[in-house]
């Protein structure tokens, strides 16, 4: 089992920035990707982006792409993910999720950190 956990959320005006971490525990040793998911009031959770545990190739969405920065710590068994120059539109409750080479689908997830920005 491989537990995470969020910390980093708050409220934040828009133009600002903050930095959200995933703390891994347990059988952290099969984890292949990470990757940072989020969900909006009504609206259903989509994923922010993803890194290769090894090696560390990120992909982030378009909607992100030059504002949040997706890293990590092997040493820490840490994910992160810089946001900058937030917008109210990236209110959302933000998870962290984890799989190994072989699943499917992420089978591991954090329970979430709010983000709020205002305008």
């Amino acid at each position: 089992q491989v537990q995470l956990v969020e910390s980093g959320g708050g409220l934040v005006q828009a133009g600002g920035s903050l930095r959200l971490s995933c703390a891994t525990s347990g059988r952290t040793s099969g984890i292949a990707f990470m990757a940072w998911f989020r969900q909006a009031p009504g609206k259903e959770r989509d994923i922010v982006g993803r890194i290769r545990w090894s090696g560390g190739t990120t992909y982030v969405t378009d909607s992100v792409k030059g504002r949040f920065t997706i890293s990590r710590d092997n040493a820490k068994n840490t994910l992160y993910l810089q946001m900058n120059s937030l917008k109210p539109e990236d209110t959302a409750v933000y998870y962290c999720a984890a799989r190994t080479a072989v699943d499917v689908s992420y089978k591991y997830w954090g329970q979430g950190t709010q983000v709020t920005v205002s305008s």
